[in-house]
């Protein structure tokens, strides 16, 4: 990725180093650990970045081991972290999981974040022209949920302003992080003020009681264009467009996207609702699909693909996620994801992808383990 070229987007969020179990139980039974990588932000930064784009992470580490090992692994997969804050007086957040499914009553996280470096980030710790320079900047709310500083910087980038990106917001609520009961109120205030949002129909039930995709829209008319996932059911994109524009133009870098919330006194805008469903996909670690989704479906908003390219290229991203161990994967080559993209719907609904599907990006041919039935 060239230094002198501009990111095509940019993410901001805060980044940890995870320990991985070695084997199934309870934290207090698990011997040993893998060090990985973990942060939603990051994670959406390094996939984009394998597959082929400019990418920008922006956070704030410690001036420690561990800030050194995020900072290598996440530059090492080709994203620009020349902007990453480093605390001198802050440590690095960490954390440890089971390997059980997040859904279940098994798993178990031990966080170790709290006056993490990445909790001090804020209007004055993060220079504006750091994350402003892209054509997309991607946020989700879990970096509202880490301090009131935090909250006061996702408030003002997510504003509206002269050269504003195209704002992406995932909502990622984590009840965890929330204590006082304002996630509801907060995630969607800053929902309402992003171009483009994500949420899953669980969260928009347990933050603002409704989980059909319709009534969720209605909670959440602002944004140019909202992404409902509903998980082994797939996804909905609702998005206004204009009339000559099918598909919602990405603003150039420096230009004031229009506000959301405007009324159009000419009527020459409507609203488009695709629906996508999901593939099956034979799942080793359901871990890492949200951000991978995000990632995919950003790649191709940023390609300029329709609805439903966007949606497909978001499921695709999400099953390469779903089908190796960790959070992170590589994504399948360009060539071959838009192949399935391009499917008609009745080879899409029949398509069932297992581990290794993405095939060795270094090796030329087919993939494997793309079976229709």
């Amino acid at each position: 990725m060239s230094g002198h070229a501009p990111p095509e987007l940019v993410c901001l969020g805060e980044s940890m180093v995870t320990f991985l179990p070695s084997r199934p139980g309870r934290l207090a039974d698990v011997p040993s650990f893998a060090r990985a990588i973990g942060g939603a932000e990051s994670n959406v930064a390094c996939a984009l970045a394998a597959a082929g784009h400019r990418v920008r992470w922006v956070g704030r580490v410690g001036r420690d081991g561990f800030g050194d090992h995020l900072v290598e692994t996440i530059g090492g997969y080709g994203v620009d972290v020349g902007a990453v804050g480093r605390d001198p007086h802050r440590p690095t957040g960490v954390y440890f999981r089971t390997a059980a499914d997040r859904a279940t009553d098994a798993h178990e996280v031990a966080y170790y974040r709290a006056g993490s470096a990445a909790s001090a980030m804020s209007p004055a710790t993060v220079p504006y022209d750091s994350v402003a320079d892209g054509r997309i900047l991607h946020l989700s709310g879990i970096t509202a949920a880490l301090s009131a500083d935090c909250l006061a910087l996702m408030r003002e980038l997510t504003a509206p302003r002269p050269g504003r990106p195209l704002v992406s917001f995932d909502v990622n609520h984590r009840p965890r992080l929330w204590r006082d009961g304002a996630a509801g109120d907060v995630l969607l205030e800053l929902a309402r003020r992003a171009d483009l949002v994500f949420v899953g129909a669980d969260e928009a039930e347990a933050l603002w009681g409704v989980g059909e995709a319709d009534a969720i829209r209605g909670v959440l008319p602002e944004p140019a264009v909202l992404v409902v996932k509903r998980g082994g059911e797939g996804a909905v994109v609702f998005e206004r467009c204009a009339a000559s524009f099918p598909t919602p133009p990405l603003p150039e870098p420096g230009a004031l996207p229009p506000d959301p919330r405007a009324s159009n006194a000419g009527g020459a805008e409507f609203q488009t609702v695709t629906h996508v469903p999901a593939p099956r996909v034979d799942i080793v670690a359901p871990v890492g699909a949200g951000d991978a989704f995000a990632a995919g479906f950003l790649s191709a908003t940023l390609r300029g693909l329709g609805a439903t390219a966007r949606l497909r290229h978001g499921h695709l991203m999400a099953a390469a996620a779903l089908t190796v161990p960790g959070d992170l994967a590589a994504p399948p080559r360009r060539g071959h994801a838009d192949r399935l993209a391009a499917l008609d719907d009745a080879a899409w609904g029949t398509l069932h992808l297992g581990p290794g599907w993405t095939g060795d990006p270094c090796q030329p041919g087919d993939d494997q383990e793309v079976r229709t039935p």
